[in-house]
């Protein structure tokens, strides 16, 4: 193994589901995961083929109530390639009796390759050696190239080709009590002796997928056109070509197969049967098309590797979490409408939808790939008028962006949930989770202060800030006698707190991380007014109906909304907290192997986290992670609090000790939290967030999906958390905090155009620019600052006072 390789040794049917996973195949719109072709789904193995946007709504009663679930859908499954010697049973890893298994996922080429050796009969041996790849180039083709070999083998092979037209969405084990069957197969036929294609449609959103499969044999023991025996079959929802062929002992036979994969509304299609079919009679053949695909991937990896040192395993994993990064979001992302789901396309958890995770995933492709941060904030910018129609129902301004978003924007997160420990369903109070305005919010300044784009400022970032604005200052109450403005009946990011255990209404009251947002926003607003051409703004202000009134209003909040504290100024999480009751922590572990889902435990015991200063992760220390505390230390002056930001580090271990980090984000908030304050326990968090997928920490979830913002997150730790990277008024700034484990830190930034070269260790910075036409950028470092210019060096001595 290297840093490029995932590699699986055996067989191991207890960990097929996350080897699933975590060898999916993506190119930012199609993504498949890395399930064995000959498999079809049952309770070890789950073959899922996913299309970024492709959803459907399904509905069901549940204990007298009617709900309905939006999901991405799981597609006709392409993959399928069954095989059997002679007359013996149809291959399963299961049954096989195996001498030889190996999967190993190449990182850099984005190729997963599969070995195998199975035992026929005494003596005779079948290897099958397997190529795959989504390619990322024509995001509607993927493709699968077996090679056969007999090893003291004489014998018959039948070999099937097909498409598997019998899928449901069945991937997630607490989803499985209600509908999973979103697709109605309008075709399934032989296109030629070759080729097999399928139609599909959405069964209520009327999405038509086609896909065309050809299946081509050759290599050195390949039969001859008149003795390769070809039929067509159709058997149990699987429809395609069953081969059969004579193997020699010492021969080898590859059969190779292409798919072409055409959802309606993709761009430059007639219709999407017509053009699958049409694509796949005209593509190459693998090896051509592999080319391609690697030509690609080594783009891609010339502007997002990072070169960790000489940490061999740290680098393995975050190229992975880079690799899932860009299977997710990619270049085939720009212009489609799409947004980044919150468990990839992976898998079916969350169902596929869109929450607050892109606060994680946004801010590190601005210095990377600002394109797709831009195509994916459009994504929200199209759902706005959905947002104001949801506001205007509850009695409020401006826009309510859903917590959980799916096709069409309205809000998708379940009305009641499942807990899988009592087995009880429970309401879901989760979309009271207005935070995720302020994500968006967030990610729109992100982007504009990061790249000056001020087109998309002018005609879509500032609308998506000023509908937000209008929503939070509408739900802002002014109480007369506190001279303050409140807002209550939201939820934090904590997720445990949904209300308080003496009232019967949902929701909690002054939000501190909420509020405080909610300033920044405001004065964030006020600053890209400003950033605007004086004729810009005006048409803008126009078009949205500014009025003076409204601004002073909201210049009213930025001084009077209330943030609740307790315990010398440390910032309470939310009105009231500071009354509720200390956990057993300690008596809590010893009763329980796992207490991160602490809120499952309490309801399955009659109890409620509402009663307890418990988190399931970061919710006040938020406000760290996303601002500097300088920043914060502006906006509580300007409530008029005394709050200063040597209460950070007391307010950061106050609520450390009281979090189950029951979210794989959370490891990545408090590891990042701690760079400089307590650098051994964030490298001890750095590492725990490594491990959330690849150790599957969350005890069985990442089978499920993987969790794309804690994998990005450790990205942008040590993207910018590391190297301390920050833009602020049109200048790159860096004050590193380099772990001692470290010794190096190379990387590439993309920034105004260009793309600058950043090699970092514990007493020297230096920032390349290659030679162009573009303008110098200034360079701001540990009290230092330097103009670079391109085809230049800036080198930074981390102990002095100069930039060279």
């Amino acid at each position: 193994m290297d840093e490029w390789t995932l590699t699986y040794a055996g067989y191991d049917p207890d960990d097929e589901g996350l080897r699933e996973a975590l060898c999916t195949l993506g190119n930012g719109v199609l993504g498949s995961r890395g399930a064995a072709p000959e498999c079809r789904a049952d309770d070890v193995h789950y073959p899922g083929t996913y299309r970024a946007g492709v959803f459907n709504r399904l509905t069901d009663e549940v204990d007298g109530v009617e709900i309905s679930n939006e999901s991405m859908v799981n597609l006709p499954n392409w993959l399928v390639l069954q095989f059997r010697v002679d007359d013996g049973p149809w291959f399963t890893p299961d049954e096989a009796d195996l001498t030889e298994y190996r999967i190993e996922l190449d990182l850099r080429r984005g190729v997963l390759t599969r070995h195998l050796r199975a035992e026929v009969a005494s003596g005779e041996q079948l290897s099958v050696t397997q190529r795959r790849f989504v390619h990322i180039v024509d995001p509607q083709l993927a493709a699968l190239e077996t090679t056969f070999g007999a090893h003291g083998l004489s014998g018959r092979l039948t070999v099937r080709s097909a498409i598997d037209t019998a899928v449901r969405n069945s991937g997630v084990r607490r989803y499985r009590d209600l509908s999973d069957r979103h697709l109605d197969i309008l075709t399934a036929e032989e296109v030629d002796d070759r080729t097999v294609g399928v139609v599909a449609e959405t069964s209520e959103s009327h999405v038509r997928i086609a896909q065309a499969v050809r299946t081509r044999v050759f290599g050195p023991s390949a039969p001859d056109e008149d003795d390769l025996v070809r039929r067509w079959f159709d058997d149990d929802g699987l429809v395609g070509h069953e081969l059969e062929f004579d193997l020699d002992d010492g021969g080898s036979v590859t059969v190779e197969k292409v798919a072409a994969i055409v959802v309606c509304g993709d761009p430059a299609i007639s219709e999407p049967y017509v053009s699958a079919v049409r694509k796949v009679a005209q593509v190459p053949d693998f090896d051509v098309l592999l080319r391609s695909h690697v030509s690609k991937w080594d783009q891609l990896w010339d502007r997002f590797e990072v070169r960790f040192g000489e940490r061999e395993g740290i680098e393995r994993i975050l190229n992975l979490h880079t690799f899932h990064a860009l299977q997710t979001t990619s270049h085939n992302t720009i212009d489609r409408d799409v947004g980044v789901p919150a468990r990839g396309l992976h898998g079916e958890a969350y169902r596929g939808h869109i929450f607050w995770d892109e606060v994680f995933i946004l801010p590190y492709l601005n210095m990377r790939m600002p394109v797709v941060t831009r195509s994916l904030l459009l994504y929200r910018y199209r759902r706005l008028g959905e947002a104001r129609a949801r506001a205007r129902r509850a009695g409020h301004d401006g826009a309510i962006f859903p917590w959980q978003s799916g096709s069409d924007g309205r809000e998708e997160s379940q009305e009641m949930h499942l807990n899988p420990v009592s087995g009880e369903w429970k309401p879901d109070n989760s979309q009271l989770q207005r935070h995720i305005n302020l994500a968006i919010a967030y990610n729109v300044w992100q982007y504009v202060e990061t790249t000056a784009d001020l087109d998309f400022l002018r005609y879509y970032g500032l609308e998506l800030l000023v509908e937000i604005a209008r929503f939070f200052a509408s739900m802002a109450e002014y109480d007369r006698l506190e001279d303050r403005y409140h807002i209550r009946g939201v939820m934090g990011p904590d997720e445990f707190h949904d209300g308080y255990p003496d009232r019967d209404d949902p929701g909690l009251d002054d939000n501190a991380y909420t509020n405080v947002m909610v300033v920044w926003m405001l004065q964030r607003i006020f600053e890209l007014l400003e950033l605007l051409p004086e004729h810009a703004r005006h048409d803008a202000s126009g078009e949205l109906d500014l009025t003076r009134s409204e601004l002073d209003r909201w210049e009213d909040l930025t001084r009077r909304l209330y943030v609740p504290f307790h315990d010398d100024w440390i910032i309470s999480q939310f009105a009231g907290y500071g009354d509720l009751a200390e956990f057993d922590w300690d008596g809590y572990r010893e009763r329980y192997d796992d207490i991160q889902r602490l809120d499952r435990i309490l309801h399955a015991e009659g109890d409620t986290p509402n009663r307890y200063k418990v988190a399931k992760q970061a919710d006040v220390v938020m406000l760290f992670y996303l601002l500097s505390a300088e920043e914060l230390h502006r906006i509580m002056r300007s409530l008029g609090y005394a709050w200063t930001p040597d209460r950070i580090p007391d307010t950061i271990e106050y609520y450390r000790a009281r979090t189950s980090h029951g979210s794989t984000l959370s490891a990545v908030v408090y590891a990042w939290l701690l760079t400089r304050s307590d650098r051994a326990g964030s490298w001890e968090l750095f590492e725990y967030a490594l491990k959330s997928d690849i150790a599957d920490i969350q005890g069985g979830t990442t089978h499920e999906g993987i969790h794309l913002g804690a994998m990005t997150g450790t990205l942008d730790l040590v993207q910018r958390g590391y190297t301390g990277l920050a833009v602020e008024e049109n200048e790159l700034h860096f004050d590193p905090a380099l772990p001692v484990e470290v010794p190096r830190l190379d990387l590439l930034l993309y920034y105004r155009g260009h793309h600058l070269r950043l090699a970092l260790d514990q007493t020297y910075l230096r920032v390349s620019a290659p030679p162009s036409d573009l303008p110098p950028v200034t360079i701001a470092c540990d009290g230092q600052r330097g103009v670079l210019r391109a085809g230049e060096t800036l080198s930074f001595d981390l102990g002095s006072a100069d930039a060279e």
